[in-house]
Formats: C-alpha cells, sequence, structure tokens
C-alpha cells in the first residue's frame, strides 16, 4: 500500500502496481484508510472510567496517571497469582510487531494466562496439517492459468479480492468458475455454476465428489502410490457416499455433484481456493480435511497451477521464539484460555480445573463484546465490577465501553511494522508514513512502557521496532534466502523462495512425508484416522428438538463493506450498508407473514436480535442470513448477529461455530 503525504498529513492510500499479487488494486475497505486515521472520533489520549460498565463515560487522563495505575493494579493482581491477568487479541493489526512480539514479552515475563487464538482460523488450520502438514499450498498468481477454479466457502469478491482478479483472468482465457455456498453471495452470481449446499455438509460433498472420481477413474494412481498414505482405506469411505447420499444431506441435485466431479477429471490443471466459511461449524476442521484429499487424488498438485490454498501462512519461517520470547515463562506453565469461549471465561467463578479467576483483561487487537460468540455471555462477563478491563484502540468500540482504562494506540499509517502474508508469498514492510495523531502510540511503545513500571528490566523490553522486526525474519530457513529487513525497508516487498508447485514431487510436511488421507495423529488424539461426516450441534439430524423450536439455520458472514468489526464507524463505509440486514428466502417469510423491508425479531434460546429483513432467493429455504460483524452500539436494540452465536468448539482445533446455529424469525 502506498500512502500520498503533503505537510505530513496523508491525503490517500493506493495499491502498488508493481506489486505482482496486489497489482495496484486495493479493496473498498482499506481503500478508505485515511478516513479511518482521521476519522473524527479518534481516540487520541488516554481515559480513565466515570461512569458505570457499559456505559462508555470516560474522562481523559495522562499517560502517566493510566500506566502508573494500570501497572499497580497488575503487580497486586500478579502477587496473587498472575493467571488471573488475561491478554484477549487478534487480528486487529496483522503485523509482526504491533501484534504478538512485546506484548507477548510482558505477558510471559509476568506469568499471565496464554490465550488460545482460535477465533477466526483454528478449525480448518488443524484439519489442513492433519493431512499437508502445514498451512500450505498453491501459489495465489498460478490460478490465473488454471482451467477449473472450485471456490469453496468463501466470498471472495468481498473477502479475498487480489485472488478474485486472478480468478477473472482465468475465467477471461477460457477457465471455469464453480462457488460451493449455502447462500447466491457476490462470488456464487459471477461463477459459471454455483452448488449451494446446507451449511456444515461439506465433508459429505467432498466425499461424494470422491465417489465419483473413484468410479470414473480420474485417479493419478502414481500421485497416489508414491506421494499419499492411506488410500484403500480413504477409498472404503468414499464407497459409502455415492452423489445420491451426500446430495440428499447437502440438499442439493446429485447431478450436480456428478457434474463438478467430471469437470474436475477433465479440466487440468484444477484448483480449488478454499476459505474460512465453511470451517465455522462443529465438523468444519473434518470438513477440510476431506476437501483437503481431492487434488492429491486427481495428482493435482503437479501443476503449479493446480492444487489447493487455504492459507499460505506455512510457507513464511518466523522466528516466533525472537519475537515473543516464551522463555521468559521460565519453568512457569500458565493455563491457555480459549479466546472463543471468553464469555464462560469471564464469568467463571474460578477453582478447580479451570484455575484462578479472571480478575484483568488487557484487550488489544480485538473487539470481543461484538465479534466473539454468544455476545450477551461476553458482555455480562466485562460488566463485572471486579474485572480490571484494559483496551488500547482507536476507536470507543463495544468493548472499549466497558473499560477501566483506555490507550489510544496508532493506525499502520503511524508505526512501523513488518507482516507476512496468508494469501500470498510476499514478505512486506510497513513504514510509518505520518507521525502519531494526537497522544497515540504504537503497541510496542504501551507494553514497553508498563513493562519498565512492573520493573521488567530484561534487555529484549528494549528492543526497538525495527530490531524486532528484523529478529521476525527466520535468516536460517532457505525459504527466506536473501531476505531481511534492510531489503523490504529498501524494496517494500519480497517473495520467497519456495517453488511454485511445491509438492509437485512429494515432500509433504507430515510426519510421513506424505499426504496423509489416514492420520496417525488424529487417531493417536482420540479421533477418527479418516476425515468424517461432523454435522453441526444445531440441525435436524442432530438437535430434532431445538429445530422443531428454531427451524431455520443461520449463518452470518461478513458485510461486504466491513472487515469484521473494524471499518463498521466509517461513515462512507456504513452507509453504504445502511443497516443490519438479514435475508429470508420468500417461502420462509410467507409462512411467517413477513413481508419485505420489515423489522423481524431473530431469535433462539441465547438471545434475540432486532434487524431490517430483506427477501430474497439468494439465500436457501430454511436459512437466513444475518450479515455481521456490527457494533453492538450500531444495531436495533444495542445488540448484533453474536446474540444468537454459541461458544461450543469446533471438530478441530477448538474454534468457534458462527455459522452452526438455529433460529426462528418473526415480525419485531
Amino acid at each position: 500500500m502506498l500512502v500520498s503525504v503533503r505537510d505530513g498529513v496523508a491525503l490517500e492510500v493506493r495499491g502498488d502496481p508493481e506489486h505482482p499479487t496486489t497489482a495496484g488494486a486495493l479493496c473498498a475497505k482499506v481503500a478508505r484508510y485515511t478516513d479511518r486515521t482521521y476519522h473524527p472520533q479518534r481516540l487520541l489520549q488516554p481515559l480513565r472510567r466515570v461512569g458505570p460498565k457499559g456505559s462508555g463515560r470516560f474522562e481523559p487522563v495522562s499517560w502517566d496517571v493510566a500506566l502508573d495505575a494500570i501497572a499497580a493494579r497488575l503487580r497486586d493482581i500478579a502477587a496473587r497469582d498472575p493467571q488471573a491477568v488475561l491478554p484477549y487479541s487478534y487480528a486487529g493489526t496483522m503485523g509482526l510487531v504491533q501484534g504478538e512480539s512485546m506484548a507477548a514479552r510482558f505477558f510471559h515475563r509476568l506469568g499471565a494466562s496464554l490465550l488460545d487464538r482460535t477465533i477466526c482460523a483454528a478449525a480448518g488450520a488443524a484439519g489442513l496439517r492433519s493431512v499437508l502438514g502445514a498451512l500450505r499450498g498453491m501459489d495465489v498468481e498460478q490460478f490465473a492459468h488454471s482451467r477449473l477454479i472450485v471456490i469453496w466457502g468463501s466470498n471472495s469478491i468481498t473477502s479475498n479480492l487480489h485472488f478474485w482478479s486472478l480468478a477473472q483472468q482465468a475465467k477471461r482465457s477460457g477457465a471455469k468458475l464453480w462457488c460451493i455456498d449455502p447462500w447466491r453471495n457476490d462470488t456464487a452470481a459471477k461463477c459459471h455454476e454455483h452448488l449451494q449446499l446446507r451449511p456444515g455438509t461439506d465433508a459429505a460433498l467432498a466425499y461424494g465428489l470422491m465417489h465419483e472420481l473413484i468410479r470414473l477413474d480420474a485417479l493419478d494412481h502414481d500421485y497416489i502410490e508414491r506421494y499419499t498414505l492411506g488410500f484403500d482405506a480413504l477409498r472404503a469411505r468414499a464407497a459409502e457416499w455415492p452423489p445420491e447420499r451426500a446430495a440428499a444431506l447437502c440438499g442439493v441435485p446429485a447431478a450436480q455433484i456428478r457434474a463438478l466431479a467430471q469437470d474436475m477429471a477433465r479440466l487440468k490443471p484444477a484448483a480449488i481456493r478454499v476459505n474460512y466459511g465453511l470451517q465455522r461449524v462443529h465438523g468444519g476442521g473434518n470438513a477440510v480435511r476431506a476437501i483437503a484429499c481431492l487434488p492429491a487424488l486427481t495428482g493435482a498438485w503437479r501443476d503449479p497451477a493446480g492444487g489447493l490454498l487455504l492459507s499460505s501462512s506455512g510457507h513464511f519461517a518466523v522466528d516466533s521464539a525472537a519475537l515473543e520470547r516464551p522463555d521468559l515463562l521460565g519453568a512457569r506453565r500458565p493455563r491457555t484460555i480459549n479466546m472463543s469461549a471468553i464469555g464462560d471465561a469471564l464469568l467463571h467463578p474460578g477453582g478447580g480445573a479451570f484455575g484462578p479467576r479472571v480478575e484483568a483483561l488487557i484487550v488489544y487487537n480485538s473487539n470481543p463484546a461484538a465479534v466473539a460468540p454468544e455476545s450477551a455471555r461476553v458482555t455480562q462477563g466485562l460488566a463485572r465490577e471486579d474485572l480490571f478491563t484494559v483496551v488500547l484502540e482507536h476507536f470507543q468500540t463495544d468493548t472499549a465501553d466497558y473499560a477501566d482504562f483506555v490507550l489510544p494506540a496508532t493506525t499502520q499509517l503511524e508505526h512501523l511494522d513488518v507482516h507476512k502474508a496468508y494469501g500470498h508469498r510476499y514478505w512486506l514492510a510497513n513504514e510509518p508514513a505520518i507521525a502519531p495523531l494526537g497522544e497515540a502510540r504504537p503497541n510496542t511503545a504501551i507494553f514497553r512502557a508498563l513493562a519498565a513500571r512492573m520493573g521488567f528490566d530484561e534487555p529484549c523490553f528494549a528492543d526497538s521496532d525495527a530490531e524486532i522486526a528484523a529478529a521476525a525474519i527466520d535468516r536460517r530457513d532457505p525459504r527466506n534466502a536473501g531476505i531481511d529487513f534492510a531489503r523490504l525497508r529498501r524494496d517494500g516487498w519480497a517473495k520467497l523462495a519456495d517453488a511454485a508447485a511445491p509438492i509437485a514431487h512429494g515432500g509433504f510436511a507430515t510426519p510421513s512425508g506424505r499426504c496423509e488421507f489416514v492420520s496417525a495423529s488424529e487417531a493417536v488424539a482420540g479421533r477418527d484416522a479418516l476425515p468424517e461426516v461432523v454435522l453441526p450441534y444445531e440441525c435436524a439430524e442432530t438437535a430434532p428438538e431445538l429445530a422443531a423450536k428454531y427451524p431455520l439455520a443461520m449463518i452470518s458472514p461478513p458485510a461486504r463493506n466491513f472487515l469484521n468489526s473494524s471499518f463498521v464507524n466509517v461513515d462512507a463505509l456504513r452507509a453504504r450498508e445502511r443497516e443490519p440486514r438479514l435475508l429470508l428466502h420468500p417461502d420462509d417469510a410467507a409462512a411467517r407473514g413477513i413481508a419485505d423491508g420489515a423489522m423481524v425479531c431473530c431469535h433462539n434460546d441465547r438471545g434475540r436480535y432486532t434487524v431490517r429483513c430483506q427477501l430474497s432467493t439468494d439465500t436457501r429455504a430454511g436459512l437466513v442470513v444475518g450479515f455481521g460483524v456490527w457494533w453492538r452500539k450500531l444495531s436495533a436494540g444495542g445488540v448484533n448477529v453474536n446474540e444468537l452465536t454459541h461458544q461450543r468448539p469446533t471438530d478441530l482445533g477448538a474454534g468457534p461455530c458462527f455459522y452452526d446455529c438455529l433460529v426462528e424469525v418473526q415480525a419485531a
């Protein structure tokens, strides 16, 4: 991203036309980044709470007053048990420096509870690792040369614009595009075919495709023999899923499953772009496992433009130990708390296996009151008068309203960082384009100051941001050959030395070195060694009584103009979205006497959500689509769609089940 600056003011941001993947394009959200940086409601000085928790009433204080008070409270809690302190963060910044570097060092030295950062990708990551061994896959640039592209669980136009541009190049060259998604989103509407399955049935669909590929003998027997493990067992499992059975469960025509399998057999190279939408259900990890088996069956990995991409994170060699300094823990082994169950964690009274009650919560790079599941439990926990909460933020978010202290943080335009990617293979330098506004400080500076007040005198707390960025790049790994932070600062970005088709001849990162259809590690963990079909917690097959009470499934994909809860308060972007919406199929609306545009109450046993209804055949009958993630305070009734989601974990990775949810809808 390039920034135009005049007299110390950032005028606009734009893409770098020289960057091979992004090619000068920015999504609609990031293109308005200066609106966010210079927003009139930007927090520019520390705040101390003066009203009840949740009221959002604060008074300005100096940095010294805020930091002294925070350090004193943390010191008091840590004297009893440092595990009573919990950090909470995710991807508000994706940078390695302003993410988990100085912050991680601070919490490791303190001995605070560890946070299992599961809220986005944990299930899919665990599923992919069990088959491929790492978060590795196709070079996204190679999709431009694919002849078949299957977009599975992704609205790429909204969430993956640069991939979509490459897919469009392939389409113009004659490639065929399929979209697999429960609703007809913008991407599905522009693909040749849309397979509109029920949420949480993706593993069954993958097995139906395997069944047909095996029946057609559209297999690369040499690749299977040389580079895979467990084919006979996988073939036997696939035999249980003829297209008719898979179609009945998925709610799609069997002929459509056969047609996709035939395209996978005849259109080479064939590529699958998997994204995280499909893994936000109970069986999400196993769904990714099943899908990840497909390219090895057909030998698609042999071609750079064939195979699969979920995440490129595993291509990067990051020196996490140098960044986060887990050695500062010494012999201590703090408990780990799952961020996706933060509501339950904050309300736990303590004791037993859980350990001490959470007494202090330090939130940075996240907005749990809006983004975490079952938000009524989250806000109930945040409202505890005995919970000391500190929030590092740009704005007074839903979470900040519950803080005891709010500390103003810098945006990407105001601080230094280094980034790896999860969609392409380029290291990136993030130079500050402008000086920090007001009294805003980078996360690193805030945690350095807290460390000093806590008496943490280890030399690593004096590391500069540039030194941290340099240490993040593991120079010992050949994939980083010739790449260091000095080069990134000079050139802006640099591509990894990893091969375009790194597993064309095997060399998987699994224990066996093969693509593991059968996983010994899964068996050791007490799970099925083969990918299995795990249905949602909340569906007619697994919870018939609940489904009788709440007959509509709900998914909550991101609104086009928001990035989770970021950008929701940018006026121009919120104006495009207008207000929270719920898509309802006309048949479901007619059965409930609901008119297009009416305000409705979407509810279940966890809560009630008032929202504007839009009748649309873009969703399936029996499925509602509630767009997220609006700030609660900007939604009718002061709640958002996460009022209805639950905290139960996915099958693998203990991730959240945002799209595993039954509801009923009635006129408000």
